[in-house]
């Protein structure tokens, strides 16, 4: 995947200087070379991945072909919700998963190189510094306490916008999934009905109450989460779901 050999970090200010790199070009990809970021990430494409390197670039390729990998690899298919999504919510999704494949790859190499408790812990410290990819993507970059006053007017429009997002109702995960019939004994026979020959738009299974099921807002057909790779955490960010039809018949119009 990294063509260019790169040094193995085996101390900590190492292994914190090569995630700085990383973080640096991951960063770059979410804000500064986004348009070309989302060029890259075709939903037409296999599984895509966004890597940072430690020279403070990135690069969106498919994951290594060897098992297991010689790193931890990042969150795969970010390419596939793509188009099901606003464009700062799949961002913001993007960056999350990219902050967990930092820590998962310092902590890789502190494994690996026998570091000690307080290794760990001095580490972890100078990580938790720096503000997170998602705070910076999102602009929620918390201010340090001794400054809270110099920019008091900012941190209460941020507070204010951050409780206003938390206060949404979670409707969306109510309609990423078929109804259960407890749910509805009004009466209302043909909802009931519409449930129980409901099959997936991807594989024509039937409906399952054990399964994760999400319909399309556009063709309005359901679907296994498994078959169209969304995932209940991927779900709660999704405002409008496509599915991969009604995705590649807007590309075309």
């Amino acid at each position: 995947m990294e063509g260019i050999p790169h040094p193995i970090p085996r101390t900590v200010e190492e292994v914190f200087n090569d995630l700085k790199g990383r973080r640096s070009g991951l960063i770059k990809a979410l804000t500064t070379d986004v348009d070309k970021f989302f060029q890259q990430c075709d939903p037409e494409k296999e599984n895509l991945c966004l890597y940072g390197l430690p020279n403070e670039t990135w690069e969106v390729n498919l994951p290594v072909e060897e098992v297991p990998p010689e790193l931890p690899e990042p969150a795969l298919g970010i390419n596939f919700a793509r188009d099901g999504m606003q464009e700062k919510d799949w961002l913001s999704l993007v960056a999350v998963h990219s902050d967990s494949w930092l820590l998962a790859v310092a902590f890789y190499f502190g494994a690996r190189f026998g570091f000690g408790k307080n290794e760990r812990k001095r580490l972890f410290q100078m990580i938790n510094d720096l503000p997170t990819i998602f705070e910076v993507v999102t602009g929620n970059v918390k201010q340090p306490k001794d400054q809270s006053a110099i920019h008091n007017g900012s941190s209460k429009s941020k507070s204010s916008a951050k409780a206003s997002r938390q206060s949404e109702p979670q409707s969306k995960m109510v309609k990423m999934s078929l109804p259960s019939k407890d749910e509805d004994e009004s009466g209302e026979e043909d909802e009931e009905d519409d449930e129980q020959g409901a099959t997936c738009g991807a594989c024509g299974d039937s409906y399952g109450t054990d399964e994760f099921w999400i319909c399309c807002d556009i063709c309005e057909r359901w679907f296994h989460g498994k078959c169209v790779k969304i995932t209940p955490a991927k779900a709660e960010h999704i405002k409008q779901y496509k599915c991969p039809s009604c995705s590649s018949k807007r590309a075309r119009v």
